[in-house]
């Protein structure tokens, strides 16, 4: 069985990353017994400027993209039944509001070292998209963590600290350099690009593919 890396680039303020990941384990059960996959995730910040009390998301995403406030509402209630199919919770996502993620980001990767970054990833998208939390607060995040049983005393220490700052910096600098400008991103073996949330099939037939190609045992 041969291994493949996929390296995730990502922002929890994202829903195309939460649906993308979404896709990407019904890719993965598909070719359980064909693929042993390895998943890694970095940071992205869509709103790196972010203030901490934000701004509703509708009006945020009509100003950004020069559209209506009703055409953005289509869009994101299109997400919505989107997600709804995958078993993911956007139920509040209209209600949310524009946060800053870097302290979440960093929570990521702390979690990392505990083999439960996918669990936090999914804990923060819940939250924010699920029930529209505030991903900047410290609380929220700390919630988070607990809900996934990792210590909350120790979530709270790291997010008083600079304590993985420089990691989610570097991964944000070395993937921009990349040129990755959108996600969510897919780095397949450290090699193949894949952009966007691609349909399951679609991503099961690109791993094949790339799987085919490489001498890997």
């Amino acid at each position: 069985m041969k291994n493949m890396q996929i390296d995730i680039v990502s922002d929890i303020a994202c829903p195309w990353c939460a649906i993308g990941y979404a896709r990407l384990e019904k890719a993965m059960k598909t070719l359980s017994n064909e693929l042993k996959f390895e998943v890694q995730w970095h940071a992205f910040e869509l709103n790196p400027d972010s203030a901490s009390d934000g701004e509703p998301i509708l009006q945020a995403l009509s100003r950004k993209y020069g559209r209506s406030a009703a055409e953005m509402e289509a869009a994101q209630r299109n997400m919505m039944d989107i997600a709804e199919e995958l078993g993911l919770n956007f139920s509040m996502m209209q209600e949310r509001y524009t946060h800053n993620t870097f302290d979440a980001h960093r929570l990521v990767k702390w979690a990392g070292e505990q083999d439960r970054q996918t669990d936090m990833k999914m804990a923060f998208f819940e939250a924010y998209f699920g029930r529209a939390e505030n991903i900047s607060d410290a609380e929220v995040l700390i919630g988070c963590a607990e809900n996934i049983g990792l210590d909350g005393a120790q979530a709270r220490a790291i997010l008083k600290s600079d304590a993985y700052a420089e990691a989610v910096r570097a991964d944000e600098a070395r993937y921009q350099q990349a040129g990755v400008s959108a996600v969510p991103a897919f780095i397949i073996n450290q090699r193949h690009l894949i952009s966007g949330a691609q349909e399951p099939d679609t991503l099961v037939n690109a791993f094949r593919e790339i799987a085919a190609q490489s001498p890997q045992a």
